[in-house]
């Protein structure tokens, strides 16, 4: 399931921080863009988040966003991709 989600972030982040140890923990692997290091992944963010830079957003192969979600939330939204 590698790349099946790219996660937006940045390094200050505290609920980044915590959803990428546990998804870690879980063995499930995304792509990660540092949106301070990529400025053009702001716009994905706020788009989004309607006009908002929160963070994490979640952006799935489908198309489908998830901003701040829960392990749960990210594990059933993976099943459902399957």
């Amino acid at each position: 399931m590698a790349g099946s989600f790219t996660m937006y972030s940045t390094p200050w982040c505290g609920y980044c921080h915590r959803l990428k140890s546990q998804l870690a923990r879980e063995g499930i692997e995304f792509d990660m863009v540092d949106i301070e290091q990529q400025p053009d992944a702001v716009a994905i963010v706020e788009q989004a988040n309607n006009g908002n830079q929160t963070v994490p957003t979640l952006v799935y192969s489908d198309g489908t966003a998830q901003t701040n979600p829960s392990l749960a939330q990210v594990k059933e939204k993976l099943a459902a991709l399957a």
